[in-house]
């Protein structure tokens, strides 16, 4: 089963995620992690995607794509029949979603379901401008929801914790506003589809996997 999860910055997308992967031995294709990557190992793709994403801006299409099918590949070759494959990231515009459809037919595959997580502008700003990251273990906090023992200082190896320099408030904005400029029309697409499902994002995450699993029929 295929999955996209579809949502604004700051929706909850990567924490239902890791619940599905948890309980459903799920596997996880998330352009964030694949940039990440990239971008810690200080690859070409990685400094070019990190120009983008200091600003707010999206990665260009040419930057991701190869990337998302390669990745797909391989969780496909290394899956057990019937394991979810979840999109968190991808597509971010209507040219990468009809690339994705392409190339589903290509491999003789469909995304399944597209999950939109439905979270108000002013929840996702303060979700993402308190998150903190550990520099050493990636370990993620929040100031206010999950905030370590010691201020600034990871709970796991005892590190320094930081905000990401994508995670400021005005760089923030930005996001959603390039979000709701470019992704935002992929609702209607794939409603039109009748794949999607819709889930409200601001509730606790145990709640939001069980709306997923409810909205699934499971």
């Amino acid at each position: 089963m295929n999955i996209i999860l579809l949502g604004p910055p700051g929706a909850g997308k990567g924490t239902l995620a890791n619940k599905i992967i948890e309980k459903k031995g799920a596997v996880q294709i998330a352009t964030g992690d694949i940039f990440r990557y990239n971008i810690s190992n200080k690859t070409e793709l990685g400094l070019k995607a990190k120009s983008y994403m200091d600003r707010g801006d999206l990665v260009p299409d040419e930057l991701t794509i190869d990337l998302v099918w390669d990745a797909f590949d391989k969780h496909k070759d290394e899956s057990k029949e019937g394991r979810i494959i979840l999109f968190d990231g991808f597509p971010r515009n209507l040219d990468q979603a009809k690339a994705l459809d392409q190339g589903m037919i290509e491999r003789n595959q469909k995304i399944d379901h597209v999950v939109y997580f439905d979270v108000a502008e002013e929840i996702l700003i303060e979700r993402i401008a308190g998150r903190r990251v550990c520099t050493n273990c990636g370990a993620s906090y929040h100031i206010h929801n999950n905030p370590p023992k010691r201020e600034d200082i990871c709970d796991k190896c005892g590190e320094e914790l930081i905000q990401r320099d994508d995670d400021n408030e005005k760089t923030v904005k930005n996001r959603i506003d390039v979000y709701n400029a470019h992704t935002s029309v992929l609702i209607d697409y794939f409603n039109e589809k009748g794949i999607l499902l819709s889930i409200d994002g601001t509730n606790s995450p145990d709640e939001v996997f069980e709306e997923f699993l409810d909205k699934l029929g499971e």
